[in-house]
């Protein structure tokens, strides 16, 4: 996927451009549990699905739903939401900043530059 030691680095457009489709990967990952997030209070809670969005979203960014589970599938769908978001918070984190850790260590162990 990306390039090796022996190849130069990208010019400067075509690593914004790789850098958008990382950060359009995020956003989709983010988008999809989101909607996995409000489905489940929709469902197991039996919120409305602005309420639902609410508490996914809220779980989602770390701090919690708003309304506190009843239901025991409510409970236990919270519970896994919420360690399944920590997770997706640091999947995301992680598939954004590949891309300028790869260029960093790229421009270390690049080949060409040496002599």
């Amino acid at each position: 996927m990306y390039e090796s030691r022996h190849h130069p680095p990208l010019p400067w457009a075509k690593f914004c451009t790789r850098l958008l489709w990382h950060f359009a990967g995020a956003l989709l990952l983010i988008l999809l549990s989101l909607s996995l997030g409000a489905a489940g209070h929709v469902y197991f809670e039996l919120h409305s699905w602005h309420d639902g969005f609410l508490n996914g979203a809220m779980m989602l960014g770390g701090m919690g739903p708003l309304t506190p589970p009843v239901s025991n599938g409510g409970k236990l769908f919270v519970g896994l939401y919420a360690l399944y978001a920590g997770l997706i918070f640091v999947a995301a984190i992680g598939m954004m900043l590949a891309p300028v850790a790869h260029r960093v260590l790229h421009l270390f162990h690049w080949e060409g530059h040496k002599s």
